[in-house]
């Protein structure tokens, strides 16, 4: 990669993360961390904002505007892949979200780019088993719970089709089993419980701030799922 293509890379990386350390500016690109300092300095002097808050890494100033990220063919063509993927192992909500951040990469598209990505749009299927489509339209909305840090009240139907309510803190999403599942903290049982997202009748933002003081780390539940795939 020549010196220009990574400064751009570099710019990208630390637009795309609210900090980023010269340790992973390094990793990502194969550099010494001298030669990141170089090139943090490099993009500075060509009038990017970039500050740096020890210990947490290098970030662009807020308000700071940046142009729109031009897009390669090869770079749009993974989207498209993803798309397929958002459309089998996603539910509606993230795909609706998925399909409007896609139109604005198009949107900066050169004309012949935009011909080549929609004929390979009709030449990339995803062919699943029916009981795989996820039918539900909650994971954006738990994405939020998770981020905001806030209680929120769901309806869930059991394995036996009954339903209860629960005050739930979530701390993160996995999919196994060929199933999204919500792994959360349940106020009712004064533990950590997986919820499959397909049994989530409905979800209730209550706007109340975490009353647990600390989580456990999702890779640490991660470890205990009855199955590894």
């Amino acid at each position: 990669m020549n010196r220009i293509d990574r400064l751009f890379g570099i710019l990208t990386l630390l637009q795309s993360k609210k900090y980023v350390t010269a340790d992973k500016i390094a990793e990502q690109f194969d550099i010494s961390i001298r030669t990141v300092y170089r090139d943090v300095k490099a993009l500075s002097e060509q009038g990017i904002p970039i500050s740096f808050e020890q210990p947490k890494g290098y970030f662009i100033v807020q308000g700071y505007f940046l142009p729109p990220v031009s897009f390669n063919s090869e770079e749009a063509n993974a989207l498209l892949i993803m798309e397929r993927l958002v459309e089998g192992f996603a539910d509606k909500s993230i795909l609706s979200h998925y399909r409007s951040a896609l139109n604005k990469v198009k949107a900066v598209l050169k004309g012949s780019q935009k011909e080549k990505l929609e004929h390979l749009n009709h030449n990339i299927k995803l062919q699943l088993p029916e009981w795989v489509k996820n039918e539900s339209e909650h994971l954006s909305s738990l994405q939020n719970a998770i981020t905001s840090k806030c209680i929120i009240e769901i309806e869930y139907k059991n394995n036996s089709s009954e339903s209860s309510n629960r005050e739930v803190e979530a701390i993160g999403l996995i999919f196994y089993a060929y199933n999204w599942h919500l792994i959360a903290w349940c106020h009712l049982r004064n533990e950590y419980r997986d919820f499959r997202v397909s049994r989530i009748v409905k979800v209730k933002h209550l706007d109340i701030p975490f009353r647990k003081i600390e989580h456990m780390p999702l890779s640490d539940y991660m470890k205990i799922l009855p199955v590894n795939y």
